[in-house]
């Protein structure tokens, strides 16, 4: 049994993700010796409890970076690419929450329950991938072992969150000065105080946009989900189109995937592999005739992936199959996702 404990360092402490690696480290009870948060200077000075002590966060400077185990870096991606390598550099393991490092073919971009066998003790800096890729792929994995997973189709229904604290202040704000009466979308189209993370009023609306389109038509959180997948997964032949679309849902992202397989795969057999899948983590809810089926109410502060809605494609012949993820985006998408990851270096026994 591994009685070390580890100098832990939060980079980004008191940003929506950073908050919730917090909570993991202390839900999951990480074995820390010592604990350093680290943010801007807005930051700096704030208060944050850890196992019922306060800790005052410090300003991330390249002197924060010595004597550091394990880094958790949720910070973005200027920030990432100044910092990781300085931890690194300095003997640390650096596990980063943003899009800087993900496609670099040198770092490796984990899920634990899917591919931990891509972490090396020489490999110290981790990607951490993006939060709607990790839920899908995570109910991908069984499937593709049985009867290997050809093409994609996915349409995301992702929550406010997913923006950063920004994003959900700005829904806040949006529903309290929704006029009622009314019912005027206008007062918030024309208020510059409600609009400042999303383009247009995220409250009682749908916005099929998330990041900057690309050439293609497609948008960048649309590629990630294409190019990180493959990755992952350790197979560039599968085919996949992503759809990504803000919801206004505080907390967890939905996901409505159809998939193709090599092999026959029935909705039964689905089940069966899902509900004994050796990866924790993976909740079965499909009683549609009892109307259980994930929802992010369920999901919301759970360290579980919810999958449900499993039923055959109608509409093909082939062996296609339709289904419903629901995961919190800031805990399995981002938090818990990446303290997981420090998990398997140390289960692994790569630190």
């Amino acid at each position: 049994m591994n009685t070390k404990k580890y100098k832990v360092a939060v980079v980004g402490a008191t940003g929506a993700v950073g908050l919730e690696m917090i909570k993991m480290l202390e839900s999951r009870n990480f074995p820390i010796e010592s604990i350093k948060l680290l943010a801007s200077e807005h930051s700096v000075g704030k208060k944050l409890i850890y196992k019922n002590k306060k800790f005052t966060v410090e300003l991330l400077t390249k002197n924060s970076t010595k004597n550091i185990d394990i880094a958790l870096f949720s910070a973005g991606v200027k920030v990432s690419k100044e910092f990781a390598p300085v931890f690194v550099n300095n003997g640390s393991f650096v596990i980063d929450n943003s899009s800087a490092w993900r496609m670099d073919k040198d770092i490796p971009l984990i899920v634990p329950e899917v591919n931990p066998h891509n972490l090396k003790k020489e490999k110290r800096l981790i990607a951490n991938p993006n939060c709607s890729t990790i839920q899908m792929v995570l109910i991908l994995k069984p499937l593709h072992d049985f009867a290997r997973v050809k093409r994609v189709i996915v349409s995301t229904y992702q929550a406010v969150s997913g923006a950063g604290q920004k994003g959900i202040n700005e829904l806040k704000n949006q529903i309290k000065t929704w006029d009622w009466n009314t019912k005027n979308q206008k007062n918030l189209e024309m208020s510059s105080t409600n609009k400042n993370k999303f383009y247009y009023p995220i409250a009682f609306n749908l916005i099929p946009q998330i990041d900057t389109f690309m050439e293609n038509g497609y948008t960048k959180e649309e590629m990630k989900m294409t190019n990180e997948t493959k990755k992952i997964m350790g197979d560039s032949s599968i085919e996949i189109s992503a759809t990504c679309v803000r919801v206004p849902v505080f907390r967890s992202h939905s996901e409505s995937v159809w998939i193709e397989t090599e092999k026959p795969l029935s909705s039964e057999k689905a089940k069966e592999l899902l509900s004994k899948a050796k990866v924790n983590g993976i909740k079965l809810l499909d009683k549609p005739e009892k109307r259980k089926y994930p929802m992010p109410l369920f999901a919301e502060n759970t360290q579980v992936t919810y999958v449900g809605r499993i039923r055959q494609d109608i509409s093909t012949k082939n062996n296609a199959l339709t289904f419903w993820i629901v995961s919190d985006n800031l805990l399995k998408g981002a938090a818990l996702n990446a303290v997981q990851i420090a998990e398997t270096l140390i289960k692994n026994k790569l630190i």
